[in-house]
């Protein structure tokens, strides 16, 4: 064949043909099936203001809160980031006060913020029927088994129901141990010392109140009353 001259169309020789001119079927398929395939995901680190669902999706020190990298309100001198620092938690003020049995105790309406690791004390609470409170769960109207993994929150992180029937991830300070938990219950942080909260005054505004499964479930002595803990939602 002289250079440059062309190759008559029924004379082309591709990689999808064999010599012959028949189509190579499992050459054909293994291209079709490449081309098919969804792409690899890709783990997104993200710097400060950028989107994250939790503290594995921030890079360094930075940690999620309300849907965006920054830094930890809790670390002192951690300023990685520029701009307006995160909201800290003695922003939150007693809306008033409770008299109950001759002690005054703080009413809360708000919260520390919640972020992907949100500091908080872990409380014991008996959901089963006849167990501390008068009623059932606010979320279900149902009393639950101490061998349930099912918490209440205090109101503003319980926010009016939003967080009803979801989960939480709990982490205990002490030894690392982390336990899923449903949230069944408001722990009132404005209102008690009535029938209705069988006497027991406001909770705090940073309680995260556990079952015994979720206790037992983190390798937490019960007897301890309470402890420190951080949470995030599942």
């Amino acid at each position: 064949m002289v250079s440059g001259e062309s190759i008559p169309s029924d004379r082309k020789i591709t990689k999808l043909h064999d010599f012959d001119g028949t189509w190579d079927l499992p050459r054909l398929f293994l291209i079709i099936n490449i081309i098919s395939l969804p792409p690899l995901p890709a783990r997104a680190i993200s710097s400060c203001n950028g989107p994250c669902k939790s503290l594995d999706d921030c890079t360094g020190q930075l940690i999620c809160i309300e849907g965006k990298c920054n830094d930890d309100p809790d670390q002192v001198g951690n300023n990685i980031c520029k701009g307006s620092p995160p909201p800290k938690d003695n922003k939150c003020q007693p809306s008033g006060t409770k008299n109950c049995n001759g002690k005054s105790f703080s009413q809360f309406k708000c919260s520390p913020p919640v972020t992907s690791s949100t500091r908080a004390l872990l409380t014991n609470n008996d959901f089963s029927e006849g167990g501390d409170g008068e009623g059932a769960s606010n979320c279900d109207e149902s009393f639950h088994e101490n061998s349930e993994r099912v918490v209440a929150l205090s109101t503003r992180w319980f926010d009016g129901g939003s967080r009803c029937g979801k989960m939480i991830k709990i982490t205990a300070s002490s030894n690392g141990r982390s336990v899923e938990a449903k949230v069944v219950d408001e722990c009132d942080s404005v209102n008690g010392c009535d029938a209705k909260h069988a006497g027991q005054p406001p909770c705090k505004n940073n309680i995260v109140d556990g079952s015994d499964a979720v206790w037992n479930d983190l390798g937490l002595n019960i007897d301890d009353g309470v402890v420190p803990v951080t949470w995030s939602m599942a």
